[in-house]
């Protein structure tokens, strides 16, 4: 898809990237996009956004964008429910990057991972889950389970939503509550992203009958430290990730400033035991747990 002399923009036309994305629908890629948008606006840069949830529809719209003369092509976490259409991509005389495969991104989830399995361990909790938005393996899922296995324990159970949002996070505990046991079923569930762990939380409470699971989040959104929730989460530097994205698809930015760490853990109530006195018997959420 290289473009032709003729087609090439004035030069005093601004640069301009192509961001790929799947139609926006939650909290997770809003907060991503908000990021973005900034970042390439310090930098004096165009987006074109890119909504492409198939691949036929990329095809279209990389063709439709050749004239524009773009410098590259960005992809957001879950533009695709299955994995990037690389023969697509590899076609496209454009550098391309995929946001959640930066190590900035890896690194961190795979910290996330780690962290959260002592910190459920720590609490007392003895039979984990996990539960994530497709099956395989996930730098937050080989973290957790490495953390587990260095304390002699391993994930129990292992739930497949089927997709990144809370009404799917709930199906799948719903379903989960109802084919296990009282007795078996796990203490606490660490989820992919914080949008499965609010449907899993409400599934918990909509099913009643004293069950209690522990449940921490990924993403850190604003809703996670609401009352409704106050879900321990991790934070994502979505900042770093981005800025170092950016620097390789157009060149260090000579304005931009700190970016901080690589994120950390937020804890709030999420996590805890049924039985915690103290600030979660005082908090709105408690009696939800």
């Amino acid at each position: 898809m290289t473009l032709s002399t003729d087609q090439q923009p004035d030069t005093a036309f601004p640069p301009m990237i192509g961001v790929i994305s799947s139609p926006l629908l939650n909290s997770w890629q809003q907060k991503i996009l908000h990021q973005l948008t900034h970042q390439l606006n310090a930098r004096g840069v165009l987006m074109l956004l890119l909504n492409a949830a198939t691949e036929q529809a990329l095809a279209a719209q990389l063709t439709q964008a050749a004239p524009l003369g773009l410098r590259g092509l960005l992809l957001l976490p879950g533009a695709f429910s299955d994995s990037p259409p690389a023969s697509i991509l590899t076609k496209v005389s454009l550098p391309v990057l995929q946001l959640d495969a930066e190590q900035v991104m890896q690194k961190g989830a795979r910290q996330a991972g780690e962290a959260i399995g002592r910190l459920l361990l720590a609490e007392g909790h003895q039979r984990l889950g996990y539960l994530q938005s497709q099956a395989g393996s996930s730098p937050q899922k080989q973290g957790y389970s490495a953390s587990l296995m260095a304390a002699d324990q391993a994930i129990c159970v292992d739930l497949v939503a089927g997709g990144n949002d809370r009404e799917q996070g709930w199906q799948a505990m719903t379903d989960y509550l109802k084919q296990t046991r009282a007795a078996e079923r796990i203490q606490a569930l660490f989820c992919e992203s914080d949008l499965l762990a609010f449907g899993a939380m409400q599934a918990i409470r909509d099913f009643g009958q004293g069950a209690h699971v522990a449940v921490v989040g990924f993403g850190d959104l604003d809703e996670a430290q609401s009352s409704t929730w106050h879900l321990t989460s991790w934070s994502v530097n979505i900042e770093r990730a981005i800025n170092d994205a950016l620097n390789r698809l157009l060149g260090p930015c000579a304005a931009q400033g700190e970016t901080g760490g690589e994120g950390g853990l937020k804890r709030r109530h999420s996590h805890l035991g049924k039985q915690r006195p103290g600030e979660m018997s005082e908090c709105g959420c408690a009696h939800r747990h």
